[in-house]
């Protein structure tokens, strides 16, 4: 039967690998030239990769080679250099080796085996004991390759990965390393094939739907194979809603797809509140009734349907996208985002209270695709390159394959900002291209491009969907252009802020005001966020739009600072105040989010803006308990204030219908007293790859957050655990792995790897952080070993 074995443990690196020298006999020649390619040099199969390797009888390996698990990135522990490029985060990229010795059983000499690699930074090679497998030339698309004629039963086999992430596939941080999980696959020589089970359900009746399924089976072997497959409906719960029973002939050494069809009558929907999932459960037997694999893939039903009038409905219930935009990365590991995080970060997102997530610009992890699935977020998917030859065409059929049964997926993207092609006739026979091969594979979903050259971009008259970046001003007249089209904003509001910096813009500083602004005529975006969704929101033909960004990504960005600012979170996943504007916007339940915070000694007297961001229709503002006055709350946008600063207690209320429905209070924090440690996300799971995220804060001796804080804190953590990372200012050049980082305005976020765990089940870490002149603070966290799958 299928095993899935995660390969991400004990790699070995080594980093800008010095150049090996080539020998110039014949023999050296001729050998290489062979099925074992690599008999010199950091990929060849014997070659010395041991890190601090001792023995006397053989030669010292002269490379500092090291131990590392996956995910990982080894840029990312650079320090940031104002020489290199801006717009790839201001690291030196350079190539690396990664290794991996594994051992097979006698037994798997029957099976096929492959190796399934999620993403690989910059342009790859792979070896399996020296002898060539793939060259993979994207960072984002995974990709399977078969191991079963190299791999060796009478010693162990190793892995030889060369990356180069020099190749630079976009204008933002580009990391390098195999930064997505690495899967070995045992199968039969009869078996379901990679991304091989299609369920493209279709609504039929009010309460009947289709069930058409298609499954591809691959046989290794050099005989046909007859096969039967039973396919099981399986409801959220657990209990079968339908049966599908298939057979066919599966040619030696080639695929054949089988079709079946049912029907299921009154299912539950997926939504967004309510995300129900299905599984359909594949069972092969042969033609002598043996079973030889089973797989299981998640579905869901659910209507989707984009108007040119009204917009976009869900299962006939009218829903404006509330979407954000994202990069992979995250500020404290890099490129090599774990699962775990992956699903941390949507949920965040749901907490803004969005409903839509744009894969920009590239696909994204497995992961965020399952915990869109599983979190309610619809999900445009978007191909990296613009191009219809055979490489894009390839990794373009790879993105569908892989996603087209999330439900969460409403719409595809052939491409992002081709400011050129995209008002040319050559750009016109790309789109219709790629289109063709998203329909071909896909019939189900609407396709768009994401447009910024209006209104020059003449593939707006092919496109299915008008997909527009920006240029809002322009959107009016293009809608009368095109009334017969849906249209979506596919990219909108890139407006930068620092988060806990209220003192206006200070591009020395490299901080940015954190309140929401209008960037005005003559620019591309015109409005900030509450300008941009009122613009949305009287307009009901649009069918909403995207945001970028919803965190902060290393890149874009302009020395001192480090990163793109435009993220409602930072880069280390901390609030932003235009999170909570967003919630303004986005969340039904009454909120209201007092800015700045109200704690600014030395500054008795001085006029301090302050906001109030809120879904009610009145606000009132209370200083030390007497009334500021009380306005009425256009719709969409902010209230203001304008307060001679006096310490104290400064609280905001806003009202619904005259009553009084949310609340928020800003004190003035006294001198820090104290560290504090939290653990932001969880549960996390010992002895794998995930990672927990902490946050150190300063208190005062009333127990209050001291927003202003800036001391310098040292980290430490004994027991099962270890810290990766550390990050507070975006603007800060210490590297990343430091253990010591000077905090800004009140936080600092740790990433802390948990290990193994021990007899009881647990893998036990305490946290330390220790200032002078404050109190030092320390937090156990016991972590569970990861449960069984």
């Amino acid at each position: 039967m299928r095993e899935k074995i995660l390969l991400n443990d004990d790699w070995r690196l080594l980093v800008n690998p010095p150049e090996t020298a080539i020998p110039v006999s014949k023999a050296a020649m001729y050998l290489s030239a062979k099925t074992e390619r690599l008999k010199w040099g950091p990929g060849a199969y014997r070659h010395n990769d041991v890190p601090g390797f001792w023995d006397l009888e053989q030669e010292l390996p002269a490379e500092p080679w090291e131990k590392v698990d996956l995910p990982h990135d080894y840029i990312i522990r650079q320090a940031p250099d104002p020489n290199e490029a801006g717009a790839l985060g201001f690291f030196h990229y350079v190539p690396a080796w990664y290794r991996k010795h594994f051992t097979l059983a006698p037994e798997d000499a029957n099976r096929r085996l492959t190796l399934y690699f999620e993403g690989i930074n910059g342009i790859s090679e792979l070896y399996l004991n020296g002898c060539f497998l793939k060259r993979s030339t994207s960072s984002y698309v995974p990709f399977e390759v078969d191991i079963t004629d190299l791999a060796r039963f009478d010693r162990e086999n190793v892995i030889a990965v060369y990356t180069d992430p020099r190749s630079f596939e976009g204008w933002w941080y580009a990391g390098g390393g195999i930064h997505r999980n690495v899967w070995l696959v045992k199968t039969a020589p009869l078996a379901v094939d990679l991304w091989g089970v299609f369920v493209p359900v279709r609504k039929e009746t009010e309460t009947s739907w289709r069930v058409p399924v298609e499954v591809t089976l691959r046989n290794i072997g050099y005989e046909a194979e007859e096969a039967s497959l039973r396919c099981e409906i399986l409801a959220p719960g657990g209990g079968k809603a339908g049966e599908i029973l298939l057979s066919g002939t599966v040619p030696a050494r080639d695929t054949a797809t089988l079709r079946g069809e049912t029907r299921v009558d009154s299912p539950l929907l997926w939504d967004l509140d309510a995300p129900h999932l299905y599984t359909l459960k594949v069972t092969v037997r042969r033609k002598d009734g043996e079973t030889c694999d089973m797989v299981e893939q998640r579905f869901g039903f659910r209507e989707i349907e984009m108007t040119p009038d009204r917009g976009l409905f869900l299962n006939g219930r009218h829903v404006k996208i509330k979407g954000v935009c994202a990069h992979q990365d995250f500020g404290l590991t890099g490129k090599a985002v774990p699962d775990n995080l992956c699903r941390y970060r949507v949920s965040l997102f749901r907490e803004m209270g969005a409903n839509a997530f744009r894969a920009s610009h590239y696909p994204h992890p497995e992961a965020t695709m399952e915990a869109c699935d599983e979190q309610g977020l619809l999900v445009l998917d978007e191909t990296r390159r613009y191009e219809s030859n055979e490489e894009a065409v390839a990794q373009l059929e790879a993105l569908v394959r892989r996603d087209r049964n999330h439900p969460s997926v409403f719409l595809w993207s052939t491409g992002n900002e081709e400011m050129a092609y995209h008002g040319m006739e050559q750009g016109h026979r790309i789109h219709r291209a790629l289109e063709h091969v998203i329909r071909r594979l896909d019939p189900t979903r609407p396709v768009t491009t994401a447009i910024t050259n209006v209104p020059d971009a003449s593939v707006y008259a092919i496109s299915e969907v008008i997909g527009v970046n920006y240029n809002l001003d322009q959107l009016d007249d293009l809608h009368r252009r095109f009334p017969e089209k849906p249209f979506v904003s596919s990219e909108n509001c890139a407006v930068g802020s620092t988060r806990g910096w209220y003192w206006g813009d200070s591009p020395e500083r490299g901080y940015m005001d954190a309140r929401d602004f209008n960037p005005g005529p003559g620019t591309f975006q015109l409005f900030g966020r509450e300008r941009t969704w009122k613009f949305f929101m009287e307009r009901p033909w649009i069918s909403g739009g995207f945001q970028w960004d919803a965190i902060e990504h290393r890149g874009e960005a302009i020395w001192p600072r480090l990163c793109s600012c435009s993220g409602a979170l930072d880069l280390f996943l901390l609030k932003k105040e235009a999170f909570y504007q967003n919630q303004s916007h986005w969340l039904e339940r009454p909120m209201i989010h007092l800015l700045p915070h109200w704690s600014h000694p030395g500054f008795e007297g001085m006029p301090v803006s302050v906001w109030a961001y809120t879904n009610c229709d009145e606000a009132e503002l209370f200083l030390n308990g007497v009334s500021l006055g009380r306005k009425r709350v256009e719709k969409y946008l902010h209230v203001e204030w304008q307060v001679p600063y006096t310490p104290g207690k400064l609280e905001a209320v806003g009202y619904l219908d005259g009553l009084r429905a949310a609340g928020d209070v800003r004190e003035t924090a006294g001198p820090g007293v104290k560290l504090a440690l939290k653990l932001e996300n969880g549960p996390v799971a010992a002895g794998g790859n995930e990672i927990a995220l902490f946050t150190c804060s300063v208190l005062d001796a009333e127990g209050r957050e001291v927003p202003d804080a800036s001391p310098l804190v040292r980290f430490d953590c004994s027991g099962a655990g270890t810290i990766l990372g550390t990050g507070s200012d975006n603007t800060d050049p210490v590297p990343v792995p430091s253990l010591d980082r000077r905090m800004y305005a009140g936080k600092i976020a740790v990433a802390l790897r948990p290990g193994k765990a021990d007899a009881t089940g647990t893998a036990k870490v305490t946290l330390i952080a220790r200032s002078e002149s404050l109190r030092s603070a320390y937090l156990p966290v016991e972590f569970p070993a990861p449960a069984e799958k």
